[in-house]
């Protein structure tokens, strides 16, 4: 099971690094573009604040949202608030998830996520952590993928590779930062493709954030990754 505790330390010190980034930013930054096709900074940072609260939601046996439409609005409506708003709502929202996460509670019991997912409950802070550093990635605002936690690339490799694992449309790969190396794709007795990059470009790879052009492939092309 995974360590819930070190989890939810590790979501505490992700999110002081983004609350101490987002302290240096203006109403205008704030209302640029983002990395995510579609959304400002500030769409960013609604959907940290409100993902906190839907995993409250997760943990205590509720839906994760009430719609997506509703997911979808929530965002949109507060998208545009200035940045002290985003600041506080940022960091009450984690305040309620770090409570929640804080509570005695049978953390290997299954809970829902999103599209009928389920997951352990131990895994939760670490989905948490995820959301917390990537998106702060998103931000464009000079924390990237190679700032990230060496634990986290290492942890997050293998959560998307595992993700991407008996996927028909994703051939048998091999994966390796030159130390480890992880197996996702269609089961295979050999793998296809091997793929070799530093753990940052192999993370950016898996969860969409780059093109994989700084990666080594071998055995044929890239493979095309389904969207997370």
């Amino acid at each position: 099971m995974m360590d819930h505790a070190h989890d939810l330390a590790c979501v505490r010190e992700a999110t002081e690094r983004l609350l101490n980034a987002v302290a240096k930013m203006d109403n205008a930054s704030l209302a640029e573009p983002s990395r995510l096709p579609g959304w400002s900074r500030g769409h960013v940072l609604a959907h940290l604040a409100r993902n906190a609260d839907a995993l409250v939601n997760v943990l205590r046996g509720r839906p994760m949202y009430v719609s997506a439409e509703a997911r979808d609005a929530d965002i949109e409506r507060d998208a545009a608030r200035p940045v002290e708003v985003q600041a506080a709502d940022l960091r009450e929202s984690a305040a309620r998830f770090q409570a929640t996460g804080d509570e005695p509670a049978d953390w290997s019991r299954t809970v829902e996520l999103r599209h009928g997912i389920t997951d352990s409950a131990s895994r939760v802070p670490f989905r948490r952590w995820a959301e917390v550093d990537l998106h702060h990635v998103d931000l464009g605002i000079g924390y990237e993928l190679e700032d990230l936690p060496a634990e986290f690339l290492e942890r997050e490799t293998d959560f998307l590779a595992d993700r991407f694992s008996g996927h028909a449309d994703v051939p048998a790969t091999r994966l390796t930062d030159g130390t480890r190396a992880w197996s996702t794709g269609r089961a295979a007795d050999e793998p296809e493709i091997t793929v070799t990059g530093r753990p940052a470009d192999l993370v950016g790879w898996l969860a969409g954030r780059r093109d994989g052009a700084a990666l080594e492939v071998r055995g044929g092309a890239l493979p095309k990754l389904p969207p997370l």
